[in-house]
């Protein structure tokens, strides 16, 4: 007999999940951080790309598998938390030595050690949810989530600004061209990566398991050859809403690697007319972009909670397809506006879509895997993130010159009107009825 699973207050669903702010405050620096931090170690624009292979990569190889064999771990602390701890302290060690890095192939080892840091933290994290909440709090669980996605990485975003508005100096860099403030955002990520996680586990811990759930785990194969067996099991049997979001999935993550990767060069053109990473427009351009994202992760932040009556009332495909049109109209203007100012306009839809997509996919989704396969199904879906990425890292060199005319703005461009698509496409996703556990 499975033990009930309680029916959980706010609070303690705010605390359960309070990792995710220090996962995503690391996740918000890669993304506002690494694509200047490798221009100012000498890196070509149209290559840029191949630099981002590491998340991807490590996404599609790590995810599954620790997914898989999280199902089947029995310890002292539960399934899931021996994986938040140690991703959280691989994670921190990779914080506190990215800033340093002398080379541009430094940069991105790095960048490989810190993304499999964060993925061995996360999948779980995304199956501790759906094991700890009844289905009728699942919806409130990963929107909360998605919430502390948008304030970790709104702060992320902001330090930098944050600490020029403390009196650190912008302008004042390394040997490497890196500026103090990046160094000091990423040494704040440290200690924030692994405080929020311990937080959590702290606060709340797992459902033990049963006597009678031990016995099945550990009456079934637990190696490496039996971890891929599973996973490939679960691919072929694979639910029919796994599928169609895949699809949708394709679009939006391409999208926003698309984003992150070009929005600071096109910012630097259009606002400040530069591209040389060692001018003063340029470092402003990087300020602005943590300004921009850290409003969006905020809107997001606000927005997550406030999509949950949504979420409940229309259910999550047409919410997630509603912001996905939002985000894709405010890329498309984007790269026409000239003043700052109303770059804010266009990133209320960014706010919205990113609220959205840490959340609502994974409502649809927890509604049709089994409970028992949480883990490697969690896994699955997230190489639905990694599969479109590493597409875009090997597509958008070789149409970077010939078919965007070498210009970052056209790049942004083409992730709104992937947006659209991923909006269009959500609207055919068939979702399994609600039920309760």
């Amino acid at each position: 007999m499975h033990i009930s699973k309680p029916h959980l207050s706010f609070w303690q669903i705010v605390n359960m999940n309070f990792g995710f702010f220090g996962i995503q405050f690391s996740f918000g620096l890669q993304q506002s951080s690494m694509s200047p931090i490798y221009s100012y170690l000498g890196a070509d624009e149209a290559s840029l790309p191949y630099l981002w292979l590491a998340g991807p990569v490590t996404g599609l190889i790590v995810q599954p598998i620790i997914g898989a064999m999280s199902d089947k771990t029995v310890s002292r602390w539960g399934r899931r938390t021996p994986y938040f701890l140690i991703g959280a302290i691989l994670c921190s060690l990779g914080l506190l030595a990215m800033p340093f890095s002398p080379t541009l192939w430094m940069a991105a080892s790095l960048l490989w050690i810190l993304d499999a840091a964060n993925n061995v933290t996360m999948e779980p994290y995304r199956a501790y949810v759906s094991d700890r909440l009844d289905s009728s709090q699942h919806s409130l669980g990963f929107l909360t989530q998605s919430a502390f996605t948008g304030l970790g990485q709104t702060l992320a975003y902001l330090t930098p600004s944050l600490l020029v508005m403390l009196g650190m100096n912008k302008d004042a860099v390394n040997a490497n061209h890196i500026p103090h403030i990046v160094i000091a955002a990423f040494l704040i990520g440290a200690v924030f990566s692994l405080g929020s996680v311990l937080w959590s586990l702290k606060t709340t811990p797992e459902i033990p398991l049963t006597a009678e759930e031990i016995a099945v785990i550990r009456s079934q194969p637990n190696n490496a050859l039996s971890t891929l067996q599973d996973i490939w099991q679960a691919i072929q049997e694979m639910p029919s809403t796994m599928k169609q979001l895949a699809v949708m999935k394709l679009f939006q993550w391409y999208a926003l690697f698309c984003y992150w990767q070009y929005i600071m060069l096109s910012l630097a053109k259009t606002i400040f007319d530069t591209t040389d990473p060692a001018s003063t427009g340029f470092r402003d351009a990087g300020l602005l972009n943590g300004q921009l994202g850290a409003f969006y992760n905020f809107i997001a932040f606000i927005a997550a909670f406030a999509l949950v009556p949504f979420a409940q009332r229309f259910g999550p495909k047409m919410v997630h397809a509603f912001c996905l049109t939002a985000a894709g109209i405010g890329l498309l203007v984007i790269p026409s506006i000239q003043q700052s100012v109303y770059l804010f306009i266009p990133m209320f839809g960014m706010g919205l879509a990113w609220a959205s997509i840490m959340g609502n996919p994974y409502i649809m989704l927890a509604g049709c895997i089994p409970k028992e396969r949480t883990g490697v199904y969690m896994g699955i879906f997230n190489m639905f993130i990694v599969i479109p990425m590493i597409i875009q890292i090997f597509t958008l060199p070789l149409i970077y010159r010939s078919l965007l005319d070498a210009n970052p703005q056209n790049v942004i461009r083409l992730a709104g009107v992937l947006l659209v698509c991923a909006a269009i496409s959500v609207c055919f996703v068939k979702t399994a009825p609600k039920s309760s556990n």
